[in-house]
């Protein structure tokens, strides 16, 4: 059974840092393409950023670009999102998502697995 775990939210000052972090069991986590999305309540769960298998091409929401980082390593099985700068508009529960397609995706329902999410808030 695919199951990726989230960890790393918390509550933190508006311009402070976090790292997520994501371990994912049940695959081979050097073949699937990896994504971080948040959601607000009463909004629908948007993308954050999108890596390939191989960890050498990203995709970020413009939002977020030059404040997160999406990385990953593969010997690990777990996925990374470095949030910096943050801001009480990125708050919100960060999930990560798997997808088998290695291809860097940006769409929800390209991603079959999820987790069950890690809350992130930022005070102002």
């Amino acid at each position: 059974q695919v199951q990726p775990k989230e960890s790393g939210g918390g509550l933190v000052q508006a311009g402070g840092s976090l790292r997520l972090s994501c371990v994912a069991s049940g695959l081979t986590f050097r073949l699937y393409a990896m994504g971080w999305f948040r959601q607000v309540p009463g909004k629908d769960r948007e993308i954050v950023a999108a890596i390939n298998w191989r960890g050498d091409n990203t995709e970020y929401e413009d939002s977020v670009k030059g404040r997160f980082t999406i990385s990953r390593d593969n010997a690990k099985n777990t996925l990374y999102l470095q949030i910096d700068g943050l801001k009480p508009e990125d708050t919100a529960v960060y999930y990560c998502a798997a997808s088998p397609e290695g291809g860097t995706r940006i769409r929800a329902a390209e991603y079959p697995y999820w987790g069950q999410g890690t809350q992130v808030t930022v005070s102002s």
